[in-house]
């Protein structure tokens, strides 16, 4: 197999049919094969995007859909809420991470964050997603809220995460 490479990766910001539908599909499929995670936690997932294709505003919400070779392979969406952005379905299939996309997305999303001259982004994820909260920890988020549940179908711990006073 061949080496990937951030530059093989084509990134778009327009959201087109079928892409909330195929971030469903690898959310739970990856999910469930990596964290054990059910059912109810693709429900979840769908709910969110069904929100956020309803809400959605060009203006104010931002998606990076990632590609390679005309195939969706990971996506990071910035959601509008009120005074702040929520930071919702950063994902890639496991063949893409290790490559500096994920620090790339976060990059994309801070600077989102600046030209709107917005100051408070949160997220939610699970003790589970360790590679995850690493990175959302070097971009200056912090951990605010945690509590246990078993809403995925298995015991989890529920994190909540919030990145404050951004410098504009």
């Amino acid at each position: 197999m061949s080496t990937i490479s951030l530059s093989d990766i084509q990134i778009r910001n327009t959201l087109q049919p079928g892409d909330l539908g195929y971030i469903a599909y690898i959310h739970g499929d990856l999910y469930a094969r990596e964290c054990g995670y059910g059912l109810n936690f693709e429900a979840y997932v769908l709910d969110g995007l069904k929100d956020f294709a309803r809400e959605y505003n060009p203006t104010k919400d931002q998606v990076w859909i990632c590609t390679h070779h005309n195939r969706i392979i990971g996506s990071l969406v910035a959601q509008h809420r009120a005074e702040k952005v929520q930071l919702r379905y950063f994902i890639f299939l496991p063949e893409y991470r290790g490559i500096g996309l994920g620090k790339y997305l976060m990059q994309q999303f801070i600077g989102f964050m600046q030209q709107n001259g917005i100051r408070h982004a949160f997220l939610w994820t699970t003790a589970d997603q360790q590679a995850a909260i690493f990175l959302y920890n070097k971009f200056g988020f912090q951990l605010t809220e945690e509590s246990t549940s078993e809403s995925f179908d298995k015991p989890v711990t529920e994190r909540r995460y919030d990145l404050i006073n951004l410098p504009a």
